[in-house]
């Protein structure tokens, strides 16, 4: 969890780099991704067995959720700044949370339920500053919040899938079918696929890489071995590798209420795994 925190903490930055329309950021992100791992992914198929039917239908249900997301997302990173883009995706454990407990029943005390909520309100502190200085929400930040619906999807469905494939085939599964289903969104909107300056291809082969191959990996194999109630909250720790990450890339420094929120943040993650444990 750790590794896909870091991993992910880059993603904001790399679309930023990019600057180009979400979906066809998010295209060539899963794209390149598939490419590169297809060798390994396919190397251990050795029968049909080893692909259960029904973990490849979760694996492709979780590349349609994660298609909308990442569209939704990238778009809204250049339209707010990384740190709200990030900040709203991650309510996702909120939706998480929720939905374990209604929908698949788990059990999850009130220590979990307020070590969740310390870990959403540092990471609204360190969208603090800027929110009550201009207390409104913008088009990138709804956007925002819609792609933490689609997240929190991948993350239930993926805890499922997870139970019938291993982590290599199901990233690559889902990224294959999220990366179909981005061109056909780029094709759609006719959004321009070719003639970007090199910069954006890096910062794409970057989000592949990094984020994607890396990121998704390490969550991938932590959804194998653990719920989603509990990584999905850990993964929150990508927005202060976000904040941090930005210093140096993008010039965003943050505040002293972002610090503490950062604080928060951490407590919040530390708390919610001792509150699992303790379930």
């Amino acid at each position: 969890m750790a590794l896909g925190v870091l991993a992910l903490g880059f993603s904001a930055i790399f679309v930023r780099w990019a600057a180009a329309p979400g979906p066809v950021t998010g295209f060539y992100r899963m794209g390149l991704a598939s490419v590169f791992l297809a060798p390994f992914a396919l190397a251990g198929r050795t029968h049909r067995r080893s692909w259960p039917t029904a973990g490849i239908h979760m694996a492709a249900l979780a590349g349609l959720f994660l298609a909308a997301d990442v569209a939704l997302w990238n778009t809204a990173v250049n339209l707010t700044s990384a740190a709200n883009a990030v900040l709203f995706a991650n309510t996702a454990p909120l939706w998480v949370a929720l939905a374990a407990w209604l929908l698949l029943r788990e059990k999850l005390n009130g220590r979990f339920w307020l070590a969740l909520l310390l870990t959403l309100a540092g990471a609204a502190l360190v969208l603090g500053t800027d929110f009550f200085r201009n207390p409104r929400i913008g088009w990138g930040d709804l956007l925002a919040l819609a792609a933490s619906l689609f997240y929190a999807g991948y993350f239930l469905i993926t805890q499922r899938g997870r139970e019938q494939l291993p982590p290599l085939p199901y990233v690559w599964l889902m990224g294959a079918i999220s990366a179909l289903t981005l061109l056909g969104i780029s094709l759609a909107l006719r959004l321009p696929l070719v003639g970007y300056p090199s910069q954006t291809y890096l910062a794409f082969l970057g989000l592949a890489l990094v984020t994607q191959v890396v990121g998704y990996l390490a969550m991938g194999y932590a959804l194998g071995h653990l719920p989603a109630s509990l990584v999905s909250p850990t993964m929150v720790g990508q927005l202060l590798a976000t904040a941090l990450l930005a210093i140096p890339l993008l010039g965003e420094f943050p505040s002293l209420e972002q610090w503490l929120g950062g604080i928060g943040v951490i407590a919040g993650i530390v708390l919610v795994h001792r509150a699992r444990q303790a379930a």
